[in-house]
């Protein structure tokens, strides 16, 4: 664990997060007058799902979902 002052933290940023991206450091700590008041470290990556089929067996279709389409469609001046 690595500590620096708020002053080193703004100027060395790009290099405190190389240190963390590296795994040359886990966790950095920013002091103000030599207390620590931030820790970073590396955001946690979140996880990729799938877009297709995410919701498959979520819920079933009701048989009569089409049964308004002929009454929805005569509203909108006929077919498509």
């Amino acid at each position: 664990m690595k500590q620096v002052n708020m002053l080193e933290a703004k100027t060395d940023l790009s290099r405190l997060v190389r240190l963390l991206e590296t795994g040359q450091e886990e966790v950095i700590l920013i002091a103000r007058n030599g207390m620590p008041v931030v820790q970073m470290t590396l955001a946690q990556k979140k996880s990729v799902n799938r877009r297709i089929g995410v919701a498959k067996g979520k819920f079933t279709v009701p048989d009569a979902f089409d049964q308004w389409d002929k009454e929805i469609e005569d509203m909108f001046g006929g077919a498509i």
